[in-house]
């Protein structure tokens, strides 16, 4: 308030900057009254008592809190720390009391005037938790030793403290025991049990109807689901990725602009398409030489039987998957007609080339 009164702003007509500033020109402090001591070194505040007291002039109980104007006056230092000491007058008579700051034990002294009522303990003998000095921390940080004795003394004041804790424990729930609050919980509790069985149960009964299993199942642990991520992550096999690959090719649609495909596509329908030779079977014919030709022995007729029975069972196979996609409804009934009179001309051309070969091998046998 004394700032707001001394700097307010409004200046004078008269008012010369060069004397100053405005309290100085009036001839007043910042502080206004409170300030009416301050060439003796005294500021007025506003002084809350630290602790219980009693007034030596009326006997009276002074309690912590009643707040006082107090005169202010710096009387020493503590190291860096200024001392004060606070001078009031009692609000009950004419006696005036005076108190003095501690900063080395951290407290208030009474110097004269007043006696303060003893509240004070040492909380060691009062079983309270102190905390430690800087000195302590200090030697618990840098001794080993002293460390471990400090543990051992907690751990037996701990050991100490457990009976008591626990008749506390007991009366409070014995004083404080609400039996249907405690059945309602656990009720509670085994309703949202019931229900994670009963899920876990459907999921394991879903698993098994799926794989087509009638084991009784464990339940799932964290190695499972570690396993389970690895599985997931496993890079696939070469003889996956040359599935997968077969597979897309033969699902391609027959026609560009097609959304549906026949089963086998564009490819097993050029194979059926192409005539078989015997030059695909890796089978060569032996030239006849100048002096007659040479004869052909028993165990190449034999590789020639065994190529064109390789090729007819080949043709079959392939009239097998024609006939199965038509009953699947890939294709229609006139292009399994179709094919399957492709595969009975290459039959027809297969077996005609294995009679000419047989002929023409036979032909130099009979001129000798």
């Amino acid at each position: 308030m004394g700032e707001r009164k001394g700097q307010n702003k409004y200046y004078p007509p008269d008012y010369d900057p060069k004397k100053g500033g405005l309290n100085k020109f009036r001839g007043t402090h910042a502080l206004r009254e409170r300030a009416r001591k301050i060439h003796l070194g005294i500021i007025i505040i506003r002084f809350e008592m630290p602790y219980n007291i009693w007034c030596d002039g009326c006997k009276n109980h002074i309690g912590m809190g009643v707040r006082y104007n107090a005169e202010k006056t710096k009387v020493g230092m503590y190291y860096t720390t200024p001392i004060y000491k606070f001078r009031m007058k009692c609000h009950l008579c004419e006696n005036h009391f005076e108190i003095q700051t501690d900063p080395g034990n951290l407290d208030y002294v009474i110097l004269s005037g007043a006696r303060r009522q003893e509240n004070r303990w040492d909380p060691l003998q009062n079983e309270q938790v102190v905390p430690e000095t800087k000195e302590v921390q200090k030697r618990l940080f840098d001794d080993a030793m002293y460390k471990l004795e400090h543990q051992a003394k907690d751990v037996q004041t701990a050991s100490d403290a457990k009976p008591i804790l626990q008749k506390l424990v007991d009366r409070n729930q014995s004083v404080w025991n609400d039996s249907y609050v405690a059945n309602y919980r656990l009720r509670a509790t085994f309703r949202q049990q019931k229900q994670e069985i009963k899920g876990q149960q459907d999921l394991d009964r879903q698993l098994l109807a799926k794989s087509s299993l009638d084991i009784a199942l464990l339940p799932e642990t964290a190695q499972d689901r570690e396993m389970a991520a690895l599985m997931k992550l496993q890079t696939k096999s070469a003889i996956e990725r040359e599935s997968e690959q077969r597979l897309e090719l033969l699902m391609r649609p027959a026609l560009p602009g097609a959304t549906s495909t026949t089963f086998g596509g564009l490819k097993r329908q050029k194979a059926l398409n192409t005539q078989l030779q015997l030059q695909e079977l890796g089978i060569k014919r032996k030239q006849a030489n100048a002096a007659g030709g040479a004869k052909m022995k028993s165990t190449e007729r034999a590789d020639i039987e065994t190529a064109a029975e390789t090729g007819i069972v080949a043709v079959m196979e392939a009239e097998t998957e024609s006939a199965m996609s038509s009953k699947s409804g890939h294709t229609s009934a006139a292009g399994s007609a179709e094919k399957s009179a492709v595969t009975a001309q290459k039959l027809c051309s297969l077996v005609g080339d294995y009679q000419s070969t047989s002929s023409e091998d036979s032909s130099p046998d009979s001129n000798d």
